[in-house]
């Protein structure tokens, strides 16, 4: 396969120390990483089986241990290496992590037969953990097990009514614990306990700003690349918009972007993309019509990661083609983000399990022959948009809902066929256009209509029908990590579901998906 380039290390990076999130299976453990992405600090996300010196020679600014589901002392339960905590890092345990890091120093950890779970009154001591804050505040807590002895040489500096020990810190070791969890909004001075964690303890400087991920990118760039030519795999939403500006800032003429027209796209959106790059910004644009190349493949496919792959392995033929037809061209640049890497099962120490691949990920062929540069792999989303508003892209570029790389494929349920996605397209169409209308479209992380291949018996015109059900799903989020599924007005959904009825022939019937992530996905497939 064509390999991912890593960028050269360079020790004026803000990540060349950077804070290490231990997963230990909890369900916040990336919202930990991007709360102390926050705090203008880097983190990764690494997996509980890297050894003390593994960690090590990452030469981290901190550790965080995550929380998680397990109970310490079960059979299996994820363990780390005790020898972490005898590195000199300053490191944090949060719920799991804190009962891991008790446990392994010689305190107790039990269940006692009391839990606690949501809102909880926390009363706490001074310390460095809670310096500046309130002696009495609120946290979430969610667990049933319980320091009841911390280790020796620790002071408890926080306590609840049903929790003797909600935090306790060992300055002398850099050691610190709380059994709540201050990452999620429900603790209100949570992200200043990080903060607090993260400057006074670690040390650590806020140097991770758009600027300074700019600046860095350019230079790796340009070392990776040098005076190779570069191609641009162009969707024309925000990711692949700031890789390619990040690419030609970095190498300028040196990089052709690519924007294949798959006939997957939605409304529109192939004249926008192609207007706003070639004319905008004046950025070298190969503009490449495969509809019904991509239609040939997908034919008779039902099967969604069937459909990712196929898409994905089309695109890079596609690149490839282009990329003879420019001569020697060694390099692919992707707009790949670190939740797209997650979600694939990708992550670097096997961190996620797999969810689903991602076209640009998982999808990719096993002969690609270029190599692939993802300036942007280790960027959530948001993190991405506020480069983009520092590179100067317009607000609607860097404020567009994500859309997938495989497009409207996998928002039809069942085989791709030009008349479902011709039904689908205006539904899709119809529901932005209301959604903008309703000045909702910057509050909405995704809103988007999905077509399930079946058929429902409905009345119109005093006659039987038996046509296509529309599925409208709206979601917000922060990061496509979690989502909860938005409560849209009802008199937007009642005019968006009229709409589709009456303008769309082939439609009968409206929903609305009311599922969050977890348990659902934000796509349907």
């Amino acid at each position: 396969m064509g390999e991912v380039v890593r960028l050269p290390e360079q020790d004026a990076a803000p990540e060349a120390r950077p804070v290490l999130v231990v997963d230990l299976g909890g369900q916040y453990s990336q919202l930990i990483a991007r709360r102390v992405r926050e705090a203008r600090v880097y983190s990764e996300l690494v997996s509980h089986r890297l050894s003390a010196r593994e960690l090590a020679a990452r030469r981290p600014a901190a550790i965080v241990l995550s929380g998680g589901p397990a109970s310490v002392y079960t059979e299996g339960a994820p363990e780390v290496d005790p020898e972490i905590f005898s590195l000199g890092v300053p490191t944090l345990g949060i719920c799991y992590g804190m009962q891991l890091m008790a446990r392994d120093l010689g305190g107790v950890v039990e269940r006692t037969g009391v839990s606690e779970f949501g809102k909880t009154d926390l009363e706490v001591r001074d310390s460095e953990l809670f310096h500046d804050l309130p002696s009495e505040q609120t946290v979430w807590m969610s667990h049933r097990d319980s320091v009841t002895a911390p280790p020796a040489g620790a002071a408890v500096t926080a306590s609840s009514p049903s929790t003797p020990i909600a935090a306790f810190e060992d300055r002398g070791r850099r050691l610190y614990g709380v059994q709540f969890h201050p990452e999620v909004v429900h603790t209100p001075h949570g992200q200043a306990i990080l903060e607090n964690f993260l400057y006074d303890v670690a040390d650590a400087p806020p140097t991770w700003t758009p600027a300074a991920v700019i600046e860095e990118q350019v230079e790796r760039i340009r070392a990776v690349v040098g005076a190779e030519r570069v191609l641009c795999a162009l969707s024309g939403g925000v990711d692949s918009a700031v890789a390619a500006l990040l690419v030609h800032k970095a190498v300028g003429d040196q990089l052709t972007c690519v924007f294949v027209d798959h006939g997957l796209l939605r409304e529109s959106e192939a004249e926008q993309v192609v207007e706003t790059f070639a004319g905008h910004f004046h950025v070298p644009l190969v503009h490449v019509q495969a509809q019904e190349r991509f239609l040939s493949r997908l034919a008779g496919v039902s099967d969604p990661e069937q459909k990712r792959k196929i898409v994905g392995e089309e695109f890079i033929r596609v690149f490839e083609e282009e990329a003879r037809k420019l001569g020697d061209v060694r390099f692919l640049v992707q707009g790949t983000l670190y939740s797209d890497v997650i979600e694939s099962g990708g992550a670097e120490d096997g961190v996620a399990a797999k969810i689903k691949s991602h076209h640009n990920v998982g999808g990719l062929p096993a002969d690609m022959r270029m190599e692939l540069v993802e300036p942007l792999r280790a960027l959530f989303k948001d993190e991405v948009r506020r480069v983009g508003e520092q590179l100067g892209l317009p607000e609607r570029m860097v404020w567009r809902q994500p859309f997938p790389g495989p497009g409207l494929a996998i928002r039809i349920i069942g085989e791709v066929t030009e008349e479902r996605l011709a039904i689908l397209r205006r539904a899709d169409a119809i529901l932005l256009e209301e959604v903008r209308r309703a000045g909702l479209y910057r509050d909405l992380w995704q809103s988007f209509a999905v077509l399930p291949a079946i058929r429902s018996v409905g009345v119109q015109g005093d006659e039987r029908t038996y046509a296509y059900p529309v599925v409208i799903r709206a979601v917000t989020s922060e990061d496509a990590m979690t989502a909860d599924w938005a409560r849209l007005p009802y008199e937007l959904l009642e005019t968006v579901s009229s709409r589709i009825i009456n303008e769309i022939p082939g439609v009968n019937r409206v929903v609305y998906d009311v599922s969050s992530k977890p348990p659902a996905t934000i796509e349907w497939e």
